[in-house]
This record gives C-alpha cells, sequence and structure tokens, in this order.
C-alpha cells in the first residue's frame, strides 16, 4: 500500500509539474465597463489577457483593438470561440503577446452621429483609449497600436485609422461595411429604397442617411487624401457578401493601388457571416502579431 501511494504521490507531481504548464500559458478575459462623460453613460468592454500579464506586473504590452459587427457586443471572442482560436495561436507560436481590447460598440459605426447626439469616435479617442493603456499596461507608441473590425467594426477600424493615422501602426478588416454607392446600396441593388437599410444607418447617418455626411466620413473618401506612411493595411471579403460589401472592397482595393499605398487585398469564396468571418480570423490576428515590436 506504501509502495501504491508513493507511486501515486509521484504520478502527481508529475502531472502538476508539467500538465499546468500547459494552463499557466493560458491568458484570461477580463470583462467590465469605462465611464464615459462624453456619451452620458457607461460603455462595457472585454479585454483579452495574454499568459503573461498577470505573471509580470512590470511588463507592457501592445495592443489591438478590435471593433464588432452590427448586432454583436463587446464579448463577440467569447460566444464566437474566437477567444479559442487567440490561445490555439498562441500555443503554436504563432501569436505574440499582446492585449485585444473589445469596446461595445452598439450601432454606432464607431464614429460621431449626424445628430450629434453620439460621439461615439470622441469617446474612443479621448476617453476609451486612455483608459485602457493607463489600466492595463499598455506599452506606448504607434508602433505597439492596431485596429481591427468586422463589418461594421471594419467600417469604423478603416474609418479611425485612415483618418487618425499617427495612432496606429496596422489596420484590418474582414467584410468591412464599405459602400460605394449610398443610393445604390439604400435601393437593394435597383430596387425601391429599403426602408430597413435606412433604419439600419439612420441612428447614425440621418434617417434617410444624409449623403454628404456619409461621404465625409466613408473609408473610401478617406482613403483618397490619407496620409498613410508606415500605416500597414490588410482586409479581405466574401465574394457573395450579402449587402454588396465586396464592391467596396474592391473600391478600396482600387484606390490604394492608384496612390501606390502598399496593403494586401483578397476576395475569397464566402457570404457575410460568422462562418466566413471564422475561416479567415486567423489571417489579421497573426497579420498584426507579426508587426508587433
Amino acid at each position: 500500500m506504501r509502495r501504491i501511494s508513493l507511486l501515486l504521490y509521484l504520478l502527481t507531481f508529475l502531472y502538476f509539474l508539467y500538465v499546468p504548464n500547459s494552463y499557466a500559458a493560458s491568458g484570461r478575459v477580463e470583462c467590465n465597463s469605462v465611464p464615459s462623460k462624453i456619451l452620458a453613460h457607461s460603455v462595457p468592454y472585454c479585454v483579452l489577457l495574454p499568459p503573461s500579464f498577470d505573471a509580470d506586473k512590470t511588463r507592457r504590452f501592445p495592443i489591438l483593438y478590435f471593433l464588432h459587427g452590427l448586432g454583436d457586443n463587446e464579448q463577440t471572442f467569447l460566444h464566437t470561440g474566437a477567444w479559442n482560436l487567440v490561445e490555439d495561436l498562441r500555443d503554436k507560436g504563432l501569436l505574440k503577446e499582446f492585449l485585444i481590447a473589445t469596446p461595445a460598440g452598439g450601432v454606432s459605426f464607431y464614429i460621431n452621429s449626424f445628430d450629434g447626439k453620439s460621439r461615439y469616435e470622441d469617446f474612443l479617442l479621448r476617453e476609451f483609449f486612455p483608459f485602457i493603456a493607463a489600466h492595463y499596461r499598455v506599452r506606448p507608441g504607434r508602433a505597439n497600436c492596431a485596429i481591427s473590425g468586422i463589418s461594421m467594426g471594419g467600417y469604423g477600424a478603416f474609418h479611425l485609422a485612415f483618418a487618425h493615422p499617427q495612432l496606429f501602426s496596422a489596420v484590418s478588416a474582414h467584410s468591412a461595411a464599405l459602400i460605394e454607392k449610398l443610393p445604390l446600396f439604400l435601393s437593394g441593388n435597383g430596387g425601391a429604397p429599403s426602408s430597413a437599410r435606412s433604419r439600419i444607418l439612420g441612428g447614425v447617418f440621418g434617417l434617410p442617411p444624409d449623403t454628404a455626411f456619409w461621404e465625409r466620413n466613408s473609408p473610401l473618401t478617406l482613403a483618397r487624401t490619407a496620409g498613410f506612411t508606415g500605416l500597414k493595411i490588410y482586409f479581405d471579403c466574401g465574394s457573395e457578401d450579402d449587402f454588396g460589401f465586396d464592391s467596396g472592397a474592391a473600391a478600396l482595393d482600387k484606390i490604394l493601388t492608384s496612390r501606390k499605398i502598399p496593403h494586401e487585398y483578397h476576395l475569397y469564396p464566402g457570404r457575410h457571416d460568422w462562418s466566413y468571418f471564422a475561416s479567415h480570423l486567423e489571417a489579421s490576428l497573426t497579420f498584426h502579431s507579426s508587426l508587433f515590436p
């Protein structure tokens, strides 16, 4: 019995000696909210923390701000399984250790609304980014900050990166809500005006959407004049995108190419759904990881 007990002890010791290393290498997710005077309410957020965040309290980290799509929220990495992808990529040595912060964007498109009632872009620039940097040991400097997004979040990521390129070293997007011709989009490609599509945009861009306001904020408009020095760009879209955002992606590619702006663009088979996003999320994560110092 003593020999058996000794053997069990030894096996248990070996188990905890080796197996916990895989658990110790796991990161964690912290979800909370940040108070906002600009928006007059608190905004939920989640931060995906790498394994050494808790182990080394002096270490600072690069950060990727990730903007979710319409109908989703700050927990997008949790309920879609994307967090598992992040952990798997880290386990395989394909991702460096960096933070991923996901604010709740509602239906804001991550800009200041047409009526001025929701100044979400101001909130990000003046409150959210500084808050995250101060509370989560973000390494300072443009080289350590990047932004990404899906659909509406892709629109927001491009808008912010093109309007404020001094803040980010890189930007990426999957199926970004890029609309080359607003009237055509609202009409549903040639039919009568779509009240559903107008409502989707209405809270931010006016109801009906104000064309001039849309154009001023459109990443396609900003791409024609933005200063891109040092900004790395990646984006992709499904060739059967349900909203026709593949046309917008092609338009952005054309603009950047005409300006001789280096970028990576892909048109893959797929629709505008999580199945498509999940298939290509690894590309943007590894893209940003490779660029962080």
